[in-house]
């Protein structure tokens, strides 16, 4: 939903309510634990496990903004790593209320239908095949909380919509030009379930990134998940992040806003790599090891609103891009991001990404790959676990190492607008010993006891082992 959702819904649950699933077992005895983290890793589809994502805003993405314009792209897309494609809303806008002349993707007018300004059902089920081909799987950016005013099902069922004190229909917040749908009424759910099994079954999509999530009951988004995956198993990622119980049983992912603006207020000087400490103690309080987190510097929202990944970090964009490729995780790119775009794409209307050169596209490459090839670096219990190197309390550096059986990463950031030293001491961390290779350079470093790392102004370094 656009950045008007200031995203006021927080439920925060008690953080032994939320372990209690991943150790409740333990007292059962060893078999009991293996099982269940079995249980847990594989509930994910299995092409998950080492993804990274990438959302496509179509009107955007080329001149034409068609979906068989995009579909140019894959190519390219491919040959970067890229794993994923969540496409935003692909469904028609709503006009009664429309904000701007083009309208928000997110004022639904028909679930079952293409936007025509985007193309045809043909031409969405001819990307997702060529998407699959090429080793790629498709979400779509499903919107559950509300409908356009113009929704055949506001006047077919208007009893499947809240009503304001005057009986009339309510919009959320002050977003105009839609209407909140309302899940006590069973009928509208089934036809909101139907409504996106229409995808999985006629387009082969392979999942959904959902709008609002925390907006809709949770027992809804169960409910729905397990009747999806009774066709295929699908991939849900929710735009969400304080209402862990979503991500029990209905969603694989959620959102990480909440680094996103400690990322910000670091590359601005407003706080320092320390604080990554406390955010992390937060999260791995609230979130369990198997519940992938999405990491990223920009999405819609963000680039329309706040600022481009640029514009809000500046001389920081790249070290906090290694940061999400490398942390626990999984790491989101926004389209445009590999071209330099440092424009904030208007959002009602029509303003196409400039492709003129691509100055990041080789940097995405090399850690789409990074991620590919290193288990330590996959998501979930896929991937490794979390050591951190630098001090609680180093204001400048941090660093941590994830292993994962004869594989570790170390990744070394210098937070700052200055150069800094940073040593390895392996005889205190002795999975940082050993031969590594920088994964930037190629070169080769031999830590024995020592090593001495002299990193420039927001500089990075990541080793191989």
């Amino acid at each position: 939903m656009k950045n008007e959702k200031l995203l006021i819904f927080s439920r925060t649950l008690m953080a032994g309510l939320l372990l209690l699933g991943f150790f409740g077992c333990k007292a059962k005895g060893s078999d009991s634990v293996t099982n269940q983290k079995q249980t847990m890793q594989t509930r994910h589809p299995v092409w998950s496990k080492k993804s990274n994502i990438y959302e496509v805003n179509i009107r955007q993405y080329t001149p034409e903004g068609t979906l068989q314009s995009f579909r140019k792209h894959l190519p390219r897309l491919q040959k970067m790593g890229v794993d994923i494609l969540w496409l935003m809303p692909v469904f028609p806008i709503s006009e009664k209320n429309r904000k701007g002349s083009l309208g928000s993707y997110y004022a639904v007018k028909n679930y079952k239908a293409v936007n025509p300004e985007f193309g045809t059902m043909d031409n969405l089920v001819q990307l997702v095949k060529d998407a699959h081909q090429r080793g790629m799987h498709v979400i779509l950016d499903w919107v559950a909380n509300h409908t356009g005013w113009d929704n055949a099902w506001a006047t077919e069922h208007p009893d499947w919509y809240q009503r304001n004190s005057k009986g009339e229909f309510k919009s959320p917040f002050d977003w105009t030009d839609v209407i909140q749908l309302d899940y006590s009424n069973q009928a509208m759910r089934h036809a909101m379930i139907s409504a996106m099994e229409y995808w999985v079954t006629n387009a082969d999509v392979d999942g959904f990134r959902c709008d609002v999530a925390g907006m809709v009951p949770t027992d809804f988004w169960e409910e729905a998940k397990t009747e999806l995956d009774k066709t295929k198993h699908i991939f849900m990622l929710a735009e969400d992040e304080d209402n862990v119980a979503l991500l029990k049983k209905a969603f694989d992912m959620n959102y990480t806003w909440k680094m996103l603006h400690l990322m910000n207020d670091i590359a601005q000087g407003k706080k320092n790599a320390s604080d990554i400490n406390a955010y992390l103690q937060w999260n791995n309080r609230q979130f369990t090891p198997d519940m992938y987190r999405m990491y990223f510097t920009s999405n819609h929202d963000e680039n329309s609103w706040n600022g481009t990944a640029l514009e809000r970090l500046g001389n920081a964009f790249k070290v906090f891009t290694v940061f999400d490729y490398t942390i626990p995780g999984m790491p989101l790119t926004y389209s445009g991001q590999e071209a330099g775009n440092n424009k904030r794409l208007r959002f009602f209307e029509k303003d196409t990404i400039n492709w003129t050169s691509l100055p990041y596209a080789e940097f995405y490459t090399l850690l789409n790959q990074l991620k590919k090839d290193n288990r330590a670096l996959w998501n979930g219990l896929s991937g490794g676990d979390f050591h951190l190197l630098s001090a609680e309390n180093d204001e400048n550096i941090f660093a941590f190492a994830r292993n994962k059986e004869q594989n570790s990463v170390l990744t070394i950031l210098n937070l700052s607008d200055k150069p800094q030293k940073f040593e390895i001491n392996s005889s205190k961390n002795p999975s940082v010993k050993g031969k590594f290779t920088n994964a930037f350079t190629g070169e080769t470093v031999d830590i024995q006891n020592h090593w001495n790392f002299e990193l420039p102004p927001w500089g990075f370094v990541v080793l191989v082992h």
